[in-house]
């Protein structure tokens, strides 16, 4: 901790801005940020918003897409034409699985989201970056993958959460238990992908019993 800020009041440092002219503060510029706390939690929560708000756009695609399929499925058995319902029935399936994976990165979101707009205090920081670093990087991949055009607005919101969390424990001389933000990220997914689930059941009508019973059989002998 640097002399200016030692025994600073947090809020202080939370609000402070950067009043530095000399070398050594235009230096420290490219070192590391020199955006206050509060103003990096706001950006970054910012960020998640929009990415929210883009995964929303992508789940009202995918139940579009579920119509289109489910009445494809419909029609077919209508036709008793059970080859087409079964190729319709495992695309529909694979629709489901990416609109399940896109509601539960959104969920988690929306939880990171509140807690990064209740957050008054470094110890609070602590306890809420690593875990949303954490949750984030864990859905990079999967949200890449259903959401390609998000991938830059993920590496820039994990990017933004590191930071804070860098920042925060320079600032506070914090020590980060990564074992307990593990087990808290673990915690806020679990949570997200039941609260899915129920979405899913809720929102998706389920595929008709008559492509069920066409589907076991071959689940049986792979």
């Amino acid at each position: 901790m640097d002399a200016e800020t030692e025994g600073m009041p947090f809020s202080e440092k939370w609000e402070k801005k950067d009043q530095g002219s000399g070398l050594i503060d235009r230096l420290r510029v490219g070192a590391r940020p020199t955006a206050p706390l509060k103003g990096q939690i706001e950006a970054a929560n910012r960020q998640i918003k929009l990415l929210i708000t883009q995964l929303d756009s992508s789940v009202y695609r995918i139940k579009q897409r579920d119509e289109t399929i489910f009445r494809q499925v419909v029609s077919s058995l209508a036709k008793r034409d059970n080859e087409h319902a079964m190729v319709y029935a495992n695309e529909l399936s694979e629709v489901r699985k990416m609109g399940k994976m896109v509601t539960q990165a959104q969920l988690a979101l929306e939880q990171i989201s509140l807690r990064l707009g209740t957050i008054t205090d470094l110890g609070e920081i602590a306890s809420t970056q690593a875990p949303a670093v954490t949750v984030v990087r864990s859905m990079k991949d999967s949200l890449s993958f259903a959401l390609p055009e998000a991938d830059k607005e993920i590496g820039e919101i994990s990017g933004l959460l590191s930071s804070i969390l860098v920042d925060a424990g320079t600032t506070g001389g914090l020590s980060m238990n990564f074992e307990a933000a593990n087990e808290e990220a673990v915690r806020v997914l679990e949570e997200a992908s039941d609260v899915a689930e129920e979405k899913m059941k809720e929102s998706f009508p389920e595929i008709p019993t008559g492509v069920a019973a066409q589907r076991e059989p071959e689940d049986l002998s792979a």
